[in-house]
């Protein structure tokens, strides 16, 4: 389907709006739109794809122009929904720069600071942890395990607490860089503890409603099922995120705080919008969430901070990105801030995990 410049252009009008808590009575609705001669590239490589077996989504903008936003494949495969950019889908763990963003917020608000450390918000720390602090989490630097089970475990916040606190340390606190799911868990138990409320509760109020992302969260935007894209084994229906063994409020903790959020392209295109202003976070945070804090490996051309990935293009331009899946789903969110480029893309086949795909969408952008 191509949509007109002038269409376009008031989608991004009405978003700005938006941002800056303006309603628009004119916003058009968010509809698969293909624009251009990059839209139509991009549209044909991805068809492509989509006859080779993936399904999924992509929206990719550049110089604040939607040029694609459209859906390819099934969402559903027993009932024949299709994929389209307004499919709901697991993030993975792009949720993490999200909780990055709330400590982010948090802190502008005096509320907290990232120096803090654990034994201000956690009882009985013990001594080998006693020096790591919320910044040690946000880079995945504090030496901590990276899991303590399944995504779907009924683990409660205190127990995933006692965990981290009392499991070996791989190396000291700044000492290393080491992935680890359990230091977002911890980050999302804080959040909880300084604010009074639930963790969703918080991101919701305070990042996604004031970006418009009304379909992004865990249990509060309560999407109508045909919306929520099915995640597929093969042929096996894996069902959808909201289908598995959850809290009443959200995942359980082994996967809140780092994962498993729900949303939209068009909600994460939103999101991305947000971050090239200071209506929600203002320059102060932005400025802690993207500086390269810590390498993610000794010989490594990337830095990891409050969520995100830093690192340089093939043409040395900056590129803030992450990417999420668990097996089945698999997202990306790369941002290629010096070129006015965001690419956002989603599969939920277990085929299409870890984005070999995404290399192919990076050709036709800068080809």
């Amino acid at each position: 389907m191509v949509i007109n410049r002038t269409s376009v252009h008031a989608v991004l009008v009405g978003a700005a709006l938006a941002i800056c808590g303006i309603a628009s009575a004119t916003e058009p609705a968010e509809v698969d739109r293909v624009e251009g001669p990059l839209g139509r590239k991009l549209d044909g490589h991805m068809s492509k794809r989509a006859q080779a077996g993936f399904s999924g989504v992509l929206l990719v903008a550049k110089d604040g122009e939607v040029v694609l936003a459209k859906g390819y494949g099934l969402a559903n495969r027993e009932k024949q929904i299709p994929f389209t950019s307004r499919t709901v889908f697991d993030i993975g763990s792009i949720t993490k720069q999200f909780t990055g963003a709330a400590i982010a917020k948090l802190e502008s608000q005096g509320k907290l600071n990232a120096d803090d450390k654990l034994g201000k918000y956690f009882k009985n720390v013990p001594e080998d942890k006693s020096q790591v602090m919320l910044f040690h989490l946000l880079t995945h630097s504090a030496g901590l395990k990276g899991d303590f089970g399944g995504d779907y475990q009924p683990a409660k916040r205190e127990w995933i607490v006692d965990q981290s606190l009392h499991s070996t340390l791989l190396f000291a606190p700044g000492q290393g860089h080491r992935y680890a799911n359990s230091g977002f868990s911890l980050l999302a138990a804080v959040i909880e503890q300084v604010t009074g409320g639930t963790y969703e509760t918080y991101l919701r109020e305070q990042l996604w409603l004031p970006a418009k992302m009304e379909h992004t969260g865990y249990r509060l935007p309560k999407w109508e099922p045909e919306i929520v894209a099915h995640g597929y084994k093969g042929n096996a229906d894996w069902g959808t995120p909201l289908d598995k063994n959850w809290a009443a409020d959200g995942p359980y903790w082994n996967l809140r705080g780092n994962g498993g959020v729900l949303s939209t392209v068009w909600d994460l295109y939103r999101w991305h919008l947000v971050l090239l202003g200071d209506q929600v976070l203002s320059k102060e945070a932005k400025a802690k969430m993207f500086s390269r804090r810590v390498k993610e490996g000794p010989d490594s051309d990337s830095w990891y901070s409050y969520g995100w990935v830093l690192t340089d293009s093939p043409r040395g331009t900056k590129v803030i990105q992450h990417n999420g899946g668990n097996g089945v789903f698999y997202a990306d969110f790369i941002r290629y801030v010096d070129d006015g480029v965001v690419i956002i893309v989603a599969s939920n086949r277990s085929e299409d995990a870890w984005g070999g795909y995404v290399r192919g969408i990076e050709e036709a952008v800068f080809r």
